[in-house]
């Protein structure tokens, strides 16, 4: 039987010196009594995965919405997919894949329904605005686990929190792990993207930009491939998680070609009924900010500490994309 502490001590002896140690964890807010056959980190993803929100990731839109075919991506398969490809760079570099693997899971537990167009839709109608990586953060520290740990939240350990909320803006994760997570997110959803958007016949191989073929490949799994061994090549023995000059360009290259050809493709967006979209989370939003006494027990109660804007928020976030249509037409009704 191998118990904690003789993961933690096999951590020290075959991992990076620039890896996370378990054993040298910042902690949590709240103080735990260890596990005994596991590393918090690995508690950490373990939480992650028997949370709600982690479940709820099936039914939400990475970028087509309600498609027809069965294979196009959701928020779960695309975070299981970020997982695997952080998983095999962080095991490439001998940096901790438990932390690694936590974190990816855990990092968009806050994204709304309908993808990033019911985030931007939400970011206009709240108040206070809402990014999706803040959102991640408040569901781990307060709207999961509270009845198991009285309010405490999942109670993760420090380096996944900073993982979680920094692997998109400005803020860089203070964890060559986080730093992972961090570009595996980005290589992850464009190729994974590109792949839905050439099964769905919006763009095909020849529009996708020549000289980034070239350098990358022309396969999905090719591509992936090519950008995770950059990585790891350009990161090894460093203390910094760095692309090739030549990758990270056709990366951008191939992010921006997303945006212009499928992420805001009027023909896209109108086979997506996105004015439908729109009055769903904003009707919504409205109709609860008006009768917060209509939310369910849970949310109502949390709204006497936060205030009902920020529990609406809270609500409308945490949706699936059926779940949001079909109260919407239930309160309409």
């Amino acid at each position: 039987m191998i118990y904690r502490e003789g993961l933690e001590e096999r951590e020290k002896t075959t991992l990076s010196p620039f890896a996370a140690k378990s054993a040298e964890s910042a902690g949590r807010f709240y103080p735990e009594e260890k596990c005994e056959v596991r590393t918090d980190y690995q508690r950490d993803r373990d939480r992650i995965i028997h949370s709600k929100a982690f479940r709820r990731l099936m039914h939400k839109t990475q970028v087509f919405l309600a498609p027809e075919g069965d294979h196009f991506r959701t928020r779960l398969t695309h975070t299981i997919e970020v997982s695997q490809i952080a998983r095999t760079i962080s095991r490439g570099l001998s940096l901790n894949e438990d932390l690694t693997e936590a974190i990816a899971l855990g990092h968009d537990l806050g994204h709304t329904p309908f993808g990033h167009r019911g985030e931007e839709i939400l970011d206009k109608a709240h108040e206070g605005g809402f990014k999706h990586n803040v959102q991640s953060l408040r569901v781990v520290d307060v709207l999961e686990g509270n009845k198991g740990r009285d309010g405490r939240g999942l109670n993760l350990t420090l380096e996944v929190r900073d993982g979680i909320i920094c692997h998109t803006g400005d803020k860089m994760p203070s964890t060559l792990e986080g730093q992972v997570v961090r570009l595996s997110d980005r290589i992850a959803y464009i190729n994974h993207d590109i792949d839905d958007a050439l099964r769905s016949g919006f763009i095909s191989n020849h529009d996708l930009p020549a000289g980034c073929i070239a350098a990358l490949g022309s396969s999905h799994s090719g591509r992936i491939n090519a950008l995770v061994m950059d990585l790891i090549r350009n990161s090894d023995k460093s203390e910094r998680i760095v692309m090739s000059g030549e990758f990270a360009e056709c990366m951008e290259k191939l992010r921006m070609f997303m945006f212009e050809n499928v992420y805001h493709n009027p023909k896209v967006k109108q086979n997506e009924s996105v004015d439908d979209v729109e009055i769903i989370v904003e009707y919504l939003y409205g109709f609860y900010i008006s009768n917060p006494h209509r939310l369910p027990e849970e949310s109502y109660l949390l709204s006497k500490n936060f205030g009902a804007g920020e529990t609406v928020k809270d609500f409308i976030a945490g949706m699936t994309d059926r779940y949001a249509i079909n109260l919407y037409k239930e309160l309409c009704n």
